[in-house]
């Protein structure tokens, strides 16, 4: 039994930002370490993104989609949650949502069909991750770019302790209360899972809060400003030498 079969059900597939959907909406919409941490970040990753058909992986409640179309992009977005797509679908009336398993293939889309994929914040929800970003690959057209974000795995390491490099599932409770089951994984796993789906890293950022953040919570901006302690992101394109290019 491979390592993936192994531990295929260690997250699964239930959908957890349900129970708080609504409230997670509330907190991002403006919240320090999603709006001005973490989606400037992805957003200038992606660079412009007019006239682009761009995919959003587990959307959330479209504030990423909101942003994207705003910038002129067309945007389809997935998410595992079902109440999450209908705040992203009410959010963005022009997009197209669905309600999606990363665990499942993208079957309902084509080969090379859209421009980018943007994948924030899910990728420690994932147990098959090569999979998943296998499935990305393929739908990406030749020029194509993916953005990912992550939690910061030396932040995660900081938190939980152990073995830094053992790829292994945390159960958290965080400070609303919402408890999340994911994965805590080192960077190099993330690069080798990447490269293992056909893709090569463009850059890789190590992003800081907006000045607007120390406006919000001076204490984490400050933290987060000298510390690797929150997310980081990632923009890789498909690598034409990889099998099925």
């Amino acid at each position: 039994m491979s390592e993936n079969e192994a531990v295929h059900d260690a997250v699964g597939t239930h959908p957890q930002y349900d129970v708080f959907a609504d409230e997670f909406l509330e907190h991002a919409h403006d919240g320090l370490f999603n709006a001005h941490y973490d989606r400037p970040a992805c957003l200038s990753l992606l660079g412009d993104v007019a006239g682009a058909d761009v995919l959003d992986a587990a959307c959330g409640p479209g504030l990423y989609a909101e942003e994207l179309t705003k910038r002129g992009a067309s945007v389809v977005g997935f998410d595992q949650s079902s109440r999450m797509i209908e705040l992203a679908q009410q959010r963005v009336p022009g997009g197209k949502f669905r309600t999606h398993d990363l665990a499942d293939p993208l079957d309902w889309l084509d080969d090379q069909s859209v421009d980018m994929v943007l994948f924030a914040l899910a990728l420690e929800y994932v147990d098959d991750r090569a999979a998943a970003l296998r499935e990305f690959r393929r739908v990406l057209r030749r020029d194509g770019a993916l953005v990912l974000s992550r939690q910061h795995p030396t932040g995660d390491w900081l938190r939980h302790g152990g073995d830094y490099f053992e790829a292994r599932v945390v159960d958290e409770t965080w400070s609303r209360g919402w408890r999340v089951r994911y994965w805590l994984a080192p960077l190099e796993q993330t690069c080798e899972e990447l490269h293992e789906a056909g893709f090569l890293i463009e850059r890789l950022l190590e992003p800081r809060p907006t000045a607007h953040a120390a406006d919000i919570d001076p204490e984490k901006y400050e933290r987060l400003s000298r510390e690797p302690t929150g997310f980081l992101a990632i923009r890789a394109v498909p690598n034409p030498r990889a099998n099925g290019l």
